[in-house]
């Protein structure tokens, strides 16, 4: 049989992959080192921060899950952008996230490499970036199931450390448990300049960082077309994202900040300044130890997503058919590889372009992640006007509250846009963002419009039955 077939992808991931993939994305090296600059913008009311925008987050993914139990495709949101908003969207959708992550991938095997030299200085940073982006994308090519399994781990270690965090804190906020019996309480939520020290203005401004650190979350997405049982397995998935950002984001903040006087934080991870206030000696070394770890996953996530992406842009015959095809196991080696390719001329450019470059592309990678989310809701609302009242009545996975929360969330995403753009930091962003989606347009015009985005079924999905 020829390695590489038509059969397409495999329903190998189990239950137990998706939820810990669910729960893996929304924890990443933004909660562990990000948080402390959304600290110093909010003060303790970060915790406001993380809570309202994890609320509309939670409203994009009730948007996407109604799509994908649907439809459940690998594609995800391209394909639903390319069905109900037309295939200059799907284009534009599926190419901004291919390139949000290979970028995004970048990032994070530099981070590997840098929290790898704290352990070996010796060693060129480079040796660690090309390293670990060889063994994630050795893992990928395997099979899907191989993927999930990886997955899961990485996801484990980081939700049994922030667990590990907020219960021993909990025994020292209210048991006094390691400071000699002395309940240290709550005071530091309002003992320095108040809950919202900078006002609202302050919770505001961190909306951009806190939404940030929930990039990645719609992976849950794209395993539709490769999860068991997508109709049960996903909406089970989104239905616990709320929990997840009570639990793991607001839950910590505030332990660490019950903990730990907001405006003592420095530029480091919170949590290492936390778990060393609980008498554990060596937390910068547990710390660093999970920021690779959550960076190897995030870059494992997004290797996983540009093949996936990719081939479902070959079936919209708005990429080469060349990257379509998967092997015996299920696996779309030929988009792997180019994401590979690409990959490893990015590390190279990292250590001999200037810095800056790397943040400009950074800075237009999560732009485009607040783009992907908001040509989310606007695939569901079109998908949801489209439907029959019957249709309504027997939709497995509905929207909540439709159709006030799907325009909430919508305006709320271009609400943190709009923060971006004022802030100086992040206003470059914002614009090279903008440039890139209108390149990403004049290319659709000039080369794939002629081709219409008919949909030409080269890959199949296997069935869900």
């Amino acid at each position: 049989m020829d390695e590489l077939r038509k059969n397409g992808l495999h329903r190998d991931l189990k239950e137990r992959h998706i939820r810990l993939i669910g729960l893996g994305t929304c924890i990443g090296v933004g909660l562990f080192l990000g948080s402390s600059a959304a600290i110093k913008l909010a003060g303790p009311a970060v915790m406001l921060a993380y809570l309202i925008a994890g609320l509309f987050i939670y409203v994009v993914m009730r948007a996407l899950g109604e799509m994908c139990v649907h439809n459940p495709v690998a594609g995800s949101f391209s394909r639903y952008a390319h069905d109900y908003l037309g295939p200059m969207a799907g284009f534009v959708s599926g190419w901004n996230y291919w390139f949000l992550w290979i970028v995004t991938c970048l990032a994070e095997v530099t981070a590997v490499a840098i929290y790898m030299g704290v352990w070996f200085p010796s060693v060129a940073p480079w040796i660690w970036a090309m390293t670990s982006l060889m063994l994630m994308v050795a893992i990928n090519l395997l099979s899907v199931k191989v993927f999930g399994e990886f997955e899961f781990w990485f996801s484990l270690i980081k939700v049994v450390t922030i667990l590990g965090l907020i219960i021993t804190g909990l025994g020292l906020i209210i048991f006094g448990i390691g400071n000699n019996g002395h309940p240290m309480g709550i005071s530091n939520l309002w003992s320095h300049g108040g809950f919202m020290p900078h006002g609202v203005f302050g919770v505001m401004m961190a909306f951009q960082m806190v939404t940030f650190a929930y990039g990645g979350i719609e992976i849950i997405g794209l395993t539709a077309g490769e999860a068991k049982h997508p109709k049960t397995t996903i909406p089970q998935a989104i239905r616990s994202v709320p929990w997840r950002i009570l639990l793991f984001y607001v839950g910590a903040i505030f332990v660490i900040l019950s903990i730990y006087p907001w405006n003592a934080e420095g530029q480091g991870s919170p949590f290492v300044s936390t778990f060393e206030a609980l008498g554990i000696k060596s937390a910068a070394g547990l710390i660093n130890f999970v920021v690779i770890t959550a960076a190897l996953s995030s870059c494992n996530g997004g290797i996983y997503s540009t093949g996936r992406m990719l081939m479902n842009l070959t079936d919209q015959q708005q990429a080469p058919r060349f990257f379509g095809k998967t092997t015996v196991h299920g696996v779309p080696r030929r988009a792997l590889m180019l994401t590979l390719v690409m990959l490893f001329i990015g590390v190279l450019l990292n250590y001999m372009a200037p810095a800056k470059v790397f943040i400009w592309l950074t800075a237009v990678a999560a732009t485009g992640n607040i783009t992907t989310w908001i040509l989310i809701l606007l695939a569901q609302i079109r998908f949801r006007r489209g439907l029959i009242q019957i249709e309504v009545d027997t939709c497995d996975f509905r929207m909540p509250g439709w159709p006030l929360t799907s325009y909430a969330a919508l305006a709320f995403m271009l609400f943190v846009l709009g923060i971006m753009a004022y802030m100086e930091d992040t206003r470059l962003g914002v614009i090279a963002g903008a440039l890139w989606l209108i390149y990403l347009t004049g290319v659709y015009w000039t080369v794939y419009r002629k081709k219409k985005g008919v949909l030409v079924n080269s890959v199949s999905y296997p069935s869900i039955d």
